[in-house]
């Protein structure tokens, strides 16, 4: 069986479940204060297994841990022994509070971090907060790309309109707009109301859902023990709305719907989640689950492996729409 999807209009190819790697920023930073750092040898472990169930890809970027997440993925590839051109390894630059020419000033801090391995997809790491315009970051993406010391460029966070700019601006410099992350889960789905899953399609750009189990609320395991929650950091309870109050108990009956098809399936809750979310909205959407044990990345690139029918596809989303 082939995983592979098309990136954007690119030549790339990329498996429908990449691996996030917030959790790889070793205890630096903003994301240091949601997980706790992990050694070389863990990295290389959880590296290895998504390696192992086919996941060919990688999301990082300089904000995560200042470029320590890009340097801990990349030293975990060559452990396991991965050559550079067997993966692609998307990054983003961040814009807040910065000009459109640290794009190209801060590419060699890329490289250095990534020790060797190409930055397949370079992605604007939201649409606000840059001093520059948005015109002039995806020029400055865009001379890259023709440059070739970029492979794509993409966006995160980007509305349908933002989008469709975007992408003008890009055409106009002959590059395509190739992504555009979003926060999407059965519990998050505002891309189908918002018009950007439809432009999306429309423009030939691929989606990639961050936080696809609503960071662990899709996973069942807070509703089996809710003990589990105070193991939550306190931003990230703070940030999921899905996590405070009635929360979890406003969502149980979507986990128990997840859990009765799992059982049938004889897979985990989690793997249900995710094959729902790289099925239903056809070869659009990828998602990029992270994972602190090698475990989590086997489970999570498994997920490529089931077929759930078109019954049990639209039986999820309405039981997600009833709960959201």
């Amino acid at each position: 069986m082939t995983y592979e999807r098309r990136l954007g209009s690119t030549d790339h190819e990329i498996s429908p479940i990449g691996l996030g790697c917030l959790q790889f920023a070793q205890g630096r930073g903003m994301a240091g204060r949601i997980f706790s750092p992990l050694d070389a040898t863990m990295t290389a472990e959880i590296v290895g297994a998504a390696l192992a169930g086919g996941v060919n890809w990688f999301d990082t970027a300089e904000v995560y841990g200042r470029g320590a997440s890009e340097q801990a993925l990349t030293t975990a590839l060559r452990d396991n022994r991965v050559s550079t051109d067997e993966v692609l390894i998307a990054t983003k630059w961040a814009p807040w509070l910065r000009r459109s020419a640290s794009i190209e000033r801060t590419i060699p801090d890329r490289f250095r971090a990534l020790q060797g391995y190409p930055i397949g997809l370079h992605q604007i790491h939201g649409p606000h907060g840059s001093l520059s315009s948005m015109r002039a970051q995806l020029r400055a993406m865009a001379r890259l790309a023709r440059e070739n010391r970029i492979g794509a460029v993409g966006v995160s966070d980007f509305s349908a309109r933002q989008l469709r700019e975007a992408a003008e601006i890009l055409r106009q410099e002959g590059v395509t707009l190739a992504s555009n992350q979003a926060r999407i889960s059965l519990l998050d789905r505002d891309i189908e109301n918002n018009g950007v899953l439809q432009t999306a399609r429309d423009l030939g750009i691929t989606l990639i859902a961050y936080s696809p189990l609503c960071r662990g609320v899709l996973t069942g395991r807070l509703h089996e023990d809710p003990t589990h929650l105070e193991a939550q950091s306190r931003s990230r309870r703070r940030r999921n709305p899905h996590l405070r109050g009635e929360g979890l108990t406003r969502t149980w009956p979507l986990i128990e719907e997840l859990r009765a098809i799992a059982h049938a399936y004889d897979v985990s809750v989690t793997q249900i989640a995710l094959n729902w979310l790289i099925t239903f909205y056809g070869d659009t959407v990828v998602a990029i689950p992270g994972a602190s044990r090698p475990r989590q990345a086997e489970e999570a690139a498994a997920a490529m492996e089931l077929k759930l029918t078109g019954k049990e596809l639209e039986r999820l989303a309405v039981a997600g729409d009833r709960v959201r």
